[in-house]
């Protein structure tokens, strides 16, 4: 009995649903197993994300000095300024359910959930972890980077015309257009194709691949 496609590249084939007429031809495979990390640490980069610490760090440095001049100003018995003094009898005439009490603190709220996920989060979404070689190096690979060599190597195959790669984080999307040989047997051979092309990215997950080949539409 012969084994199934892609059974030498260590990708399983799924089940393709319904039945495609001869005008395209398509498959989804899962991704090879991740590769062990040396030291347990290839996750995803975290990005240090300067913008908005340093909007927030600057924030906080010019109201802790404007209130810190405030409260010395008083101090040494002045009158307090105008926004603050206002801003106290605005709090103590405002009931609780009051329109503008309820937007203020649903506005910091929203301000405060937003710097949470930015604390708790990896971001840098394009940038895929790779493979470390060395314990003390860590390397990365741009997500479009990984689809400009899926591509190069699909167009590769024999028979294909073109190819259009949407590369995510855990599944490359690879839709070509062949303009002969027969489209399963083209199909085939970019299954081979891509997946050697995974393999050889080095990344720590290794992307699904869903591979999808049709004829050119028609012209008129």
């Amino acid at each position: 009995m012969s084994e199934p496609q892609g059974a030498e590249t260590g990708v399983v084939e799924k089940s393709a649903g319904p039945a495609l007429d001869q005008s395209a031809s398509a498959a989804d495979y899962d991704p090879p197993p991740a590769a062990p990390s040396p030291d347990g640490r290839d996750g995803r980069f975290w990005s240090v994300r300067r913008v908005p610490a340093g909007i927030v760090a600057l924030l906080l440095v010019l109201g802790a000095g404007v209130l810190l001049y405030d409260v010395a100003a008083v101090r040494v018995h002045q009158p307090a300024m105008h926004w603050r003094r206002a801003l106290a009898h605005q709090l103590a005439q405002r009931p609780l359910d009051d329109i503008w009490v309820l937007v203020g603190a649903g506005v910091a709220t929203v301000l405060g959930l937003w710097l949470i996920a930015l604390a708790v989060t990896p971001g840098l979404r394009n940038l895929l972890p790779m493979r470390r070689s060395h314990p003390d190096v860590r390397a990365g690979l741009q997500r479009a980077a990984a689809a400009q060599v899926l591509r190069d190597r699909a167009m590769e195959v024999s028979g294909v015309r073109s190819v259009r790669v949407r590369m995510r984080r855990r599944k490359a999307d690879v839709r070509a257009v062949a303009h002969f040989r027969e489209l399963d047997e083209v199909r085939a051979d970019l299954d081979l194709t891509l997946a050697a092309a995974v393999r050889g990215l080095g990344l720590v997950r290794p992307p699904a691949l869903s591979v999808h080949v049709a004829r050119p539409g028609r012209r008129g």
